[in-house]
């Protein structure tokens, strides 16, 4: 259960760093690429301990 509790936080992390990305992108679009990229690693690794991978 605990392995599904910390999957579940990061796949939320990754949306709200996704909202981010996306208010960021008209203002700088280095940091919004670089949230982009955390976006991805959260949601991988959220996906990796739900055990999509």
């Amino acid at each position: 259960m605990d392995t599904d509790l910390w999957g579940i936080a990061l796949v939320v992390l990754a949306g709200f760093l996704a909202g981010g990305a996306y208010a960021t992108w008209k203002f700088n679009r280095v940091l919004a690429a670089m949230i982009g990229a955390c976006v991805l690693m959260a949601a991988l690794a959220g996906a990796a301990r739900l055990g999509y991978f």
